[in-house]
């Protein structure tokens, strides 16, 4: 829920700070207050477009910082993670706009391009009255709103479910097929190209080991010489080698350790250097009799490597890849081989998913118009006692454009409706009444509190063309709404604004040098004063007051 607005610098106010609460806040004030620049200043945070003319005339910018509460709202709560935007359990918007017409928008401190703040916006707070943010104007809304009423998510489930899998076998399908048009081409190919690495018959890290024969073979000579003078000096030479002069040492550490223990030690090492130098010269001995010169094997191995080496070069991959290729190309080989039968095969599957797609979208058509039939009686009915009587509430549920499937269905939803008894129902985007689609939404809201996925609603011209009875239900109904969504509402009467379980009113200020704008939460007496002057007007009677009092008590005590 909104939680503060901070405003600077826009119109006619310096600076401003608002703190919401949850509940109904009425906003009231004289008319030309300000409300109105209230809901700008608001509008401008949640992406509405830029106008120099909205900046203070003293100042070179304006500045709007929305803050909201969304530690029970995991849609948000996700997209912000989605977005690398999260943080914590609140959320941050902030919007700055320059007189040199630049403008900046901020999502928790990070620069966003006005359409992602928009996005969000969307999901944080929905305003009745204009049609900028009413999120009831949006087909995909509607939709939403008519299956969370109908409660029905194992249909849309299955609908789902059935589009995705239909989507990925019509991919395939559409894929072999159009393979299968050039199929003669590419298997005279692949024939070939399987057929040469069939011959080279590669194995998995034969590469490497034949690089490593290769070099072995190769500095044969080197290796044999090496190995034999390494053997000479640990053992083979008569007159001296290490192996011999070591064990004098180790005679002579011996002879004298009696003298000193520390020496012992020392003697240990080396009698394991010894041991070492055997196992040395064992295994020297050993590599040096595997050792050989074979011009032939070496010729051979050269060859082998030659072939492989051209052959990756022809495929454009390195030498040790070509196993996989060769696995890839055998596949599509198989594949295209068989494509008649699989071809087959993924028809049948389409056409099965197919079915299955129609019946699950049958279904939930069915149970779409089940409780639109039920929505659109309640809200029809709570549209009559909100001033419009006569008025009804008509959902239009017809196919999409050439049954065009979607995961969620083949149906177009439109919300439509008549203020006035004896008119044809038009689209709720249609509606003139800046008032009786505040009412009508209001209506929507009413029936369907449960299902709305926004938690806060600011309700603008709500009251347009209504008073007395009419008008306090209209209250109530916003003070019933309030209490499972935080609401706002900008009224001029006072039957709505004593319904409010929280009251604001803004105050305009003039000077002979200036005009601003500010706004006060009321305290309990505060709010009867100001009821007061909305009955009675410029003089406050103690009739007023009273009758102002017994207003907020009735509301209190329901």
């Amino acid at each position: 829920m909104l939680l503060h607005l901070t405003i600077r610098n826009f119109a006619i106010i310096d600076a401003l700070e608002l703190e919401f609460d949850a509940g109904l806040t009425a906003l009231t004030g004289e008319t030309g207050a300000g409300k109105s620049i209230l809901l700008g200043a608001l509008g401008l945070v949640l992406g509405d477009r830029a106008d120099n003319d909205s900046i203070k005339q003293d100042a070179d910018h304006a500045e709007i910082v929305a803050e909201f509460d969304i530690q029970n709202n995991e849609a948000v709560r996700s997209w912000l993670v989605e977005q690398a935007l999260n943080t914590d359990d609140e959320c941050l918007l902030r919007r700055r706009v320059s007189r040199d017409g630049r403008s900046r928008a901020y999502i928790n401190g990070t620069p966003v391009n006005l359409n992602i703040i928009r996005e969000l916006a969307e999901m944080l707070i929905d305003i009745h009255g204009q049609h900028e943010h009413q999120s009831l104007m949006k087909p995909v809304v509607q939709r939403q709103l008519l299956d969370d009423y109908a409660n029905h998510g194992n249909l849309i489930e299955a609908v789902s479910n059935a589009f995705v899998q239909l989507k990925l076998v019509d991919e395939q399908l559409q894929h072999l097929e159009q393979a299968s048009n050039d199929r003669n081409n590419r298997l005279d190919l692949l024939r070939f190209q399987t057929q040469e690495l069939d011959a080279l018959a590669l194995e998995a890290n034969e590469y490497s080991a034949l690089n490593e024969q290769h070099s072995r073979l190769a500095h044969a000579e080197k290796l044999t010489s090496t190995v034999q003078q390494s053997i000479e000096l640990l053992h083979s030479n008569e007159d001296s080698n290490i192996q011999s002069d070591l064990s004098r040492v180790i005679t002579s550490l011996q002879s004298i350790a009696e003298f000193d223990e520390k020496l012992n030690p020392i003697v240990d090492l080396l009698q394991e250097a010894i041991v070492q130098i055997d196992e040395s010269i064992s295994q020297l001995n050993s590599y040096g009799d595997s050792l050989e010169l074979n011009p032939a094997e070496l010729e051979s191995v050269e060859q082998r490597l030659q072939i492989i080496l051209d052959l990756a070069r022809k495929h454009h991959v390195e030498p040790k890849a070509l196993v996989e290729l060769h696995l890839q190309l055998s596949n599509e080989l198989d594949d295209i081989g068989h494509a008649d039968e699989r071809l087959e095969e993924l028809r049948a599957e389409y056409k099965t998913l197919e079915q299955t797609y129609q019946n699950a979208a049958k279904s939930l058509s069915s149970s779409r118009n089940k409780a639109a039939t039920k929505l659109n009686s309640a809200i029809s009915s709570a549209m009559q006692t909100l001033g419009m009587s006569g008025g009804q509430f008509v959902i239009e549920i017809t196919q999409n454009d050439n049954d065009k499937r979607t995961a969620h269905g083949v149906d177009k939803i439109n919300f439509t409706v008549t203020a006035n008894s004896g008119q044809a129902c038009k689209a709720l985007s249609r509606v003139a009444s800046g008032g009786e689609l505040a009412r009508i939404s209001l209506a929507i809201q009413m029936i369907t509190a449960a299902q709305t996925r926004i938690p806060t609603l600011i309700f603008d011209e709500v009251d347009s063309g209504v008073g007395g009875g009419i008008a306090e239900i209209v209250g109530q109904h916003l003070r019933i709404l309030g209490s499972s969504n935080q609401v706002v509402c900008i009224t001029h009467l006072p039957q709505v604004a004593s319904q409010a379980h929280n009251h604001m009113r803004v105050h305009k200020l003039s000077d002979k040098k200036k005009t601003s704008t500010s706004v006060a939460t009321l305290d309990r007496q505060q709010r009867i004063e100001e009821i007061a002057r909305m009955l009675s007007g410029v003089d406050i009677t103690q009739q007023s007051l009273a009758h102002a009092e017994e207003m907020i008590t009735r509301a209190e005590e329901v």
